[in-house]
């Protein structure tokens, strides 16, 4: 399926309001000492602003696996995000992949309180680059 420039940018909009929206709901959950649910909420919040970039510059988004590929390939490959900032984004995924379909693992609050503010911190790098 094509988009033309309009839909492109309306998509990307919805992309970034899901991400900042996402994000708001860490406090929330931070609040509750709900690890695990702030580790799943920091990945889609990371996730979203990443497809926006992705999508803005027409790269398909089609599974998670494929927006750290791309992420790396486009962005961190070409030295527009660092090593660092792509190493971020995929132990996010990792955690959020542990709390989620690991039965033994638990999130705690060492695992995701300090990813607050780089998460935060990466969103708006990511938001950022679209031009």
């Amino acid at each position: 399926m094509s988009i033309n420039k309009e839909e492109r940018k309306i998509i990307v909009g919805l992309e970034i309001e899901k991400a900042r929206k996402t994000f708001s709901e860490i406090e929330i959950l931070h609040q509750a000492g709900l690890w695990d649910n702030i580790a799943n909420r920091l990945y889609y919040a990371a996730f979203h602003a990443v497809s926006a970039l992705l999508i803005n510059d027409e790269h398909p988004v089609g599974t998670h696996q494929g927006a750290v590929v791309m992420l790396h390939q486009y962005y961190v490959k070409t030295g527009i995000l660092s090593k660092e900032d792509g190493a971020f984004y995929s132990q996010l995924q990792t955690l959020r992949e542990k709390s989620d379909y690991n039965c033994t693992y638990y999130a705690t609050e060492e695992d995701t309180a300090p990813r607050i503010a780089s998460t935060e911190a990466f969103i708006e790098k990511v938001i950022g680059l679209i031009k």
